[in-house]
């Protein structure tokens, strides 16, 4: 009995590691999420069982409750369990989750990292997330907790000069713009890519102050990623221009 976790990446299929493909190809039973590009099941097995459990805000198909003891029956009746998770399983995937519920039960576990998406749909809009003399550093917060609410690692994300990634946080764009409004961060530079890697990718530029304004006539929506910072005005300004905004606001 085995689990192998993949990250499947941002999106694109050809994100995918040349190992996740490997393990693609030897698993019995694939379980695959929502954001889990369907090309990426052609590399599976003619014969291996392929079971979607995605889950997306609004329309939940499997609770993770039912995800964990999943695994664990398809192990034990079929032996290979090639769970495909988009991005990285372990960044805001839940994917320990699953492999530490497996190991309770006696099922061999392994991880095959991804690239994640909150650093990879930026880089795929022309956004570096850290980049000399205007960022340093970067964060990458959930857009909500467990409970619903917002990450109190926000409001110190907002306090930093980092660039901050918002995961999974559309639904709370109005109150996370807020957060960083409330900190004098009004005129600093949001950048939301919607897609990200896929041919229909789309991206809307503007600062804490306009955004919500900018997604309400763009329709932009999820999937998206949030990128707060200078670097997010590099999508449309080049690097000296920026250098020297950000330098006469020190001043």
């Amino acid at each position: 009995m085995k689990l192998t976790l993949v990250g499947a990446g941002p999106g694109d299929p050809d994100l995918i590691t040349v190992k996740g493909i490997k393990a693609l190809q030897q698993g019995d039973v694939v379980m695959y999420d929502a954001l889990v590009h369907p090309d990426l099941l052609d590399y599976c097995r003619t014969d291996a069982l392929k079971v979607y459990v995605g889950k997306r805000r609004g329309a939940y198909s499997c609770v993770q409750e039912d995800i964990n003891p999943l695994i664990v029956h398809y192990a034990q009746q079929y032996g290979h369990v090639v769970r495909l998770k988009g991005g990285d399983s372990f960044v805001f995937g839940r994917g320990y989750e699953e492999v530490d519920y497996a190991r309770q039960h006696g099922i061999e576990t392994h991880v095959v990292p991804g690239l994640s998406s909150s650093y990879a749909v930026p880089a795929s809009a022309g956004i570096p997330l850290t980049t000399r003399g205007i960022s340093e550093s970067f964060w990458v917060v959930t857009g909500t907790t467990k409970a619903g609410q917002l990450s109190a690692d926000l409001q110190l994300a907002a306090q930093s000069t980092a660039t901050v990634v918002v995961l999974m946080g559309m639904h709370k764009l109005a109150e996370i713009m807020a957060v960083f409004a409330a900190c004098g961060k009004a005129d600093i530079p949001v950048a939301i890519i919607q897609n990200g890697t896929l041919s229909d990718q789309q991206l809307v530029v503007g600062n804490v102050g306009t955004i919500n304004e900018k997604v309400a006539e763009s329709g932009v929506g999820n999937p998206a990623i949030i990128v707060v910072g200078e670097v997010a005005a590099l999508t449309q300004l080049d690097l000296q221009t920026v250098l020297n905004a950000s330098t006469s606001k020190i001043e």
